[in-house]
Order: C-alpha cells, then structure tokens, then sequence
C-alpha cells in the first residue's frame, strides 16, 4: 500500500499527514500559530518561520504516532514548495529534504494551490476534473481551468487584495479581532447587509475574470471615517449595530464578486463543475450563496469541509498523483515564495 508523508508550511499552519495511494488520510496534524500573530492583527513572517522551526518535528512525529507507522514504512516525502511565505517554505523544504535524504525515499513537490482544489477531491471521494477551480483565501483569489489535477491554467485572479486580506483588513477598521473572516462571519449574523451601498468591483465587466478588493476596503473605510487615517481608538468607539451592519454589507459585496466571477468563468469555459478551495470558502454565508447559484445556474458545486478549506497537509495527497505521474524532485528542489498563480 503506498503511504506518502506530505508536509504543509506555506504561511502560519504547521501540518503534516499520512495518505495511501487510495486517498485515505492515516493520520494529520495542524499546529495553529493564530495567537502568535493576533496581536499584530496579520502574519508576520519571521515569528511564523521561527514558529514552523519549533513545530515541524513533534507534528511529523505525532503524525506517524496517529497513523501508526514509522518512517521506515513510508514510499515517500511530499512538500509544498510554491507558493507562500519564504521562511515558511524553506523549513518545510528542509524537513522534507533531510527525510528524503536519510530515509532514501522520493521527493515530491506539492503546489499549494492546485492541493486546495484537490481537497475538493478528496473530500468528495470521486473524480472532480475537469472543472473550473476557485482559490479564494488570505493571499489568493484566483480562478484556474484545471484539466487534470496536474494541469492547471489560470483564467484570473485578484489585480490588487485578495479576499481574504480584505476581510482580515475590514475587521481591524471594526475594532474585531485576527483573523477577521470569522470575526465578520460572526458580527454579519447581526447585522443588515443592505444598509451600506458598497461597490461590487469589476462585477458588470463580463469581459474580466478578475477580482479587486481594495476599492472595497477604501469605500468601508470612507463610510466609517471618511478620507485619511483613521485615528488610533476611533474603531473601539463604533456603536455595535453600526459595526454589525458594515460586516455584513462587506460579506455581501465580497461574497457576490466571487460568485458571479466563478459564474462567468463556468460560461466562458462552458464547464459544469466548480470547485471551490482555501479558508474563505470556511465561511458560511459564501457557502450558502455558491449553493444557491449552483442550483440557479444548473452546475455541480463541491467544497471542501471546513478543516479541509483552510491550510491543512491532507490536501497534499494531490502527491499521490505525482507520484503515479512519477513526477520526483532531486535534492536540489527549491521553494518558490511569493503570491504566484
């Protein structure tokens, strides 16, 4: 039976599972680093690095704990190398590398993003490709052709913020906590989201599968404070129904952007299947109106669990197909940061 270890550490989760060639998850592991960049309202990359250091070793090792096998058991190592934070990949990459190299096992590479549609994948249990794949997360909003699960085209993404930043950056003008997508989640059940007129971008332009997110953040902040900085403790003075309603009103302009991008892009490409990956596709009122479209527009929709959306190494079993593909890396394998489609 093949058992590939695959290793996640693209941004601030430390992660490692063990799957078998029939996508089966033995065991997976996620070690949070969410209290550490709270109090900076964001990541920061060198307390993330110097976290993944600390971390990497007892998750692997508890992770070979649950699945109940040891290294000498396993067909190879698998690694996310692209894309993400520097630091962060480098010491994923290096753990992946040491094991390959002691262990004598093959190394091989993960894509972050293309995993995040193949968490669709396995999730569902049957074959998802072709499809027109949405990743809408902290770093990315971006929409692929995916032919295969090792084909992927990009069709358009986010020409400034993506979604997730905004919603990160909209919770902190609200005086709500990091990560601000599930502080707004929670707030918007409160509040109306037809109380602010907030503009959709780029929605009327048919002709662009692309999103922006940063004329948004503007227009909230202009509707709370009007133009220039806002000063230091003006958001903790925000009345609660003024703040539930903005959160609201924002989730609805972000949501309807992404959805009806997705829409055009399922006509462009006449596919369809949508599928949908990354920690914004975690929250529930896009959820539920990508279930709602899918049933207006007559496609299938499939999106993952909620701990399968945001970053987890169980996605990494898209290794499984490179491995099948025999697509191996030598040690020589570098990362590649940075926001790459």
């Amino acid at each position: 039976m093949l058992r590939i270890l695959t290793l996640e550490t693209t941004c601030d989760e430390t992660a490692a599972a063990v799957v078998t060639g029939e996508l089966e998850v033995l065991g997976a592991v996620v070690a949070s680093q969410v209290e550490l960049h709270q109090r900076f309202g964001g990541v920061v990359p060198e307390i993330a690095s110097r976290a993944h250091v600390e971390r990497i070793l007892p998750v692997i090792h508890q992770t070979l704990e649950q699945a109940g096998i040891t290294l000498q058991e396993l067909d190879a190592v698998a690694v996310a190398n692209r894309p993400g934070l520097s630091g962060s990949l480098l010491v994923g990459l290096l753990a992946a590398k040491t094991l390959a190299m002691v262990c004598d096992l093959p190394l091989i590479a993960v894509d972050h993003l293309q995993a995040h549609i193949y968490a669709c994948r396995i999730a569902s249990g049957k074959n998802i490709f072709p499809c027109v794949g949405l990743i809408v997360s902290g770093g990315h909003s971006n929409l692929y052709r995916c032919q295969s699960p090792l084909d992927f085209t990009p069709l358009g993404g986010t020409i400034d913020d993506a979604a997730g930043e905004a919603f990160d950056k909209v919770a902190s003008m609200l005086g709500l906590p990091y990560p601000g997508g599930p502080a707004i989640e929670r707030v918007a059940k409160q509040g109306d989201p037809r109380r602010f007129k907030l503009p959709r971008p780029l929605v009327s332009d048919s002709s662009r599968l692309e999103f922006s997110f940063s004329g948004l953040k503007t227009a909230v902040r202009y509707e709370l404070f009007g133009p220039g900085r806002v000063p230091m403790g003006v958001a903790a003075k925000l009345e609660p129904k003024l703040v539930a309603d903005m959160a609201a009103s924002f989730q609805e302009a972000v949501v309807e952007c992404l959805v009806a991008k997705s829409v055009l892009a399922l006509q462009q490409e006449k596919a369809d299947r949508l599928c949908v990956g990354g920690g914004v596709a975690a929250n529930g009122r896009f959820r539920e109106a990508m279930e709602n479209a899918s049933q207006e527009h007559g496609f299938e929709l499939f999106i993952p669990p909620l701990n399968l959306c945001t970053d987890n190494a169980v996605m990494g079993a898209i290794a499984v197909e490179r491995y099948r593909a025999g697509l191996f890396e030598s040690l020589g394998l570098d990362i590649t940061a940075g926001l790459v489609r």
